[in-house]
């Protein structure tokens, strides 16, 4: 029999079937990402703090705020080492 393929059904659908004690297992991959809501923040900058960061950026070629991220992490990682990285 050829292999017809069905819509997949929508996450009511699946709670639906899974209240009805059906094995919904097939719609789950078990791999996903925990997403922290995201604050956005102004950070007061000299004009020599942006240029250094910009050439950090372009030698890494990374953006501005991945340069950002990444030393204040180290800042903060070397203020407390013991602290947990699920806390990131």
């Amino acid at each position: 029999m050829p292999d017809i393929s069905r819509p997949s059904p929508s996450a009511d659908e699946i709670a639906e079937m899974a209240a009805r004690g059906e094995d919904v297992s097939e719609y789950f991959t078990n791999q996903f990402e925990v997403v922290r809501p995201v604050r956005r923040v102004n950070v007061d900058l000299t004009q020599g703090m942006l240029r250094e960061l910009d050439e950090r950026a372009a030698k890494l070629n990374v953006s501005r705020q991945a340069v950002i991220k990444t030393l204040l992490r180290q800042a903060m990682d070397q203020d407390h080492p013991n602290r947990s990285s699920s806390l990131r």
